[in-house]
């Protein structure tokens, strides 16, 4: 979600129908035993869980990072960091390398809205729609449905906030308080990493599940 003003940031914290991750209620064993769900979500949803009171700000500016493994001051980053820093930690796998050489591999099928003629490892993977782009590439995309049992923990979810600007978060195991079936997903829109209930707050625009693949482009 990149670029975005400060005084956006602040005007989009009053559109907040959060609940707290104080007041979140845990989805119960038997709840999350019917799903099925994979592992791996869970230590996804755990990685990113550990960003919160770590990542405290919000700051979209363009920085230089090294490459591979690159990444901003853990203090601070953009939606994107959340995803890129939980699938870091869960499994060492590297979404700014991963998006890189796949943007190598075939430039063309990537957004052209920055009006980029080559790729930048810098700030290519921290772009939600180079990373919807990429997941669809990789067959994780999945129907954007209305019925919150339809996104598990570990789902990647993009949403258009106003004003045009894209996002991303990563759904929760836990739950609304005010709605026990709808999950809670973790992201920072503005005020660092949180956990919130906002899955329905903005408009749903992809929906994607993406399993960690080892030995592909993975940390060396």
């Amino acid at each position: 979600m990149i670029p975005m003003t400060r005084r956006t940031v602040l005007q989009l914290g009053l559109l907040f129908l959060a609940v707290p991750y104080a007041m979140a209620r845990k989805a119960t064993p038997e709840a999350m035993a019917k799903t099925a769900t994979p592992d791996w979500t869970f230590r996804l949803v755990d990685a990113a869980r550990q960003q919160i009171g770590v990542t405290t700000l919000y700051d979209p500016a363009y920085t230089r990072i090294p490459y591979p493994g690159g990444d901003v001051a853990q203090d601070r980053g953009v939606c994107t960091d959340v995803v890129i820093r939980a699938y870091r930690r869960a499994f060492r796998l590297d979404l700014q390398k991963l998006v890189h050489e796949d943007m190598l591999g075939d430039f063309a099928a990537y957004p052209k809205g920055w009006g980029l003629k080559s790729t930048d490892p810098n700030i290519d993977h921290r772009r939600v729609p180079n990373l919807a782009m990429f997941f669809e590439r990789r067959g994780a995309s999945l129907a954007v449905s209305d019925d919150p049992a339809d996104y598990l923990p570990g789902d990647l979810v993009t949403q258009m906030l106003p004003g045009n600007l894209t996002h991303i978060a990563i759904v929760s195991t836990n739950r609304s308080a005010e709605a026990p079936e709808r999950p809670l997903v973790i992201h920072n829109i503005g005020q660092g990493a949180r956990e919130e209930d906002t899955l329905y707050v903005f408009r749903r625009t992809g929906h994607f599940r993406f399993a960690p693949t080892y030995g592909v482009s993975i940390f060396r």
